[in-house]
């Protein structure tokens, strides 16, 4: 059974580093008592980023990810090398990278609203993302860039609470898309509002305000089947 490790990522999103201590070492990656990094899931992608050893030795990790059958939370290291169970060190997220995908991945919701059918699918990396939606015929894309670059220009706060199962299951209009679906073992469940533009469940990291988000554009809509429209944008500022 896979070691716990507390998530801090998920009440502090702008958290770059912590302390933590190695509990475990698999093939797969470094198991922590509590991390920065952001475990692949939903289609957001795993941080990047580096655990620091206390004489200096710097370990790269190359990807976040959970194990499929323990759930265990793996810092992927590139490289041979790692640390030892009980090593005491600073977990480091490359918080350029990390920032980037918490715009982008505010700028699906913001898509989500934009949209307003039912999604089928979705994933991004940092400045450019897709969302499936089951319509049949293609959306106006001026339309929708118009609307994005709205929902950026109201700034609007961006927050997260935490609900159980039950309430969920009196709201599921709350869950998007069932491919990203809490599980139900799940104790609690955050809930990302965008005031006034958007309300969904949601594990990921996001930004603070929609302004934060930036200029976008609609970099393409392809026809993915009978009823099936993926959408595709592009974060304009790098920043």
């Amino acid at each position: 059974m896979a070691t716990p490790t507390t998530e801090l990522y998920r009440d502090q999103p702008r958290l770059c580093e912590c302390a933590a201590t190695v509990v475990d070492i698999q093939t797969e990656g470094v198991i922590l008592d509590q991390t920065v990094f952001f475990a692949a899931s939903g289609g957001q992608p795993g941080d990047t980023g580096e655990l620091i050893a206390a004489d200096g030795t710097v370990y790269p990790v190359a990807n976040t990810v959970r194990d499929r059958q323990t759930a265990a939370h793996l810092h992927c290291l590139d490289g041979e090398d790692s640390p030892e169970r009980g090593q005491q060190l600073t977990a480091r997220i490359d918080w350029p990278r990390r920032y980037k995908i918490m715009r982008t991945h505010t700028a699906m919701h913001l898509l989500c609203a934009a949209v307003a059918e039912t999604v089928t699918g979705g994933s991004f990396q940092p400045l450019r993302g897709r969302i499936d939606f089951d319509i049949p015929e293609p959306p106006e894309r001026a339309a929708i860039e118009a609307k994005l670059n709205e929902f950026v220009g109201a700034d609007a706060p961006v927050t997260t609470r935490w609900v159980d199962q039950d309430y969920l299951a009196s709201r599921p209009e709350l869950i998007r898309t069932m491919a990203v679906r809490p599980p139900a073992t799940a104790n609690r469940i955050s809930l990302v509002e965008i005031a006034g533009i958007d309300l969904q469940a949601c594990g990921g990291t996001h930004v603070a305000r929609s302004g934060e988000v930036g200029a976008m554009r609609i970099a393409r809509i392809e026809k993915k089947g009978r009823l099936n429209r993926r959408i595709i944008i592009e974060l304009l500022d790098e920043n």
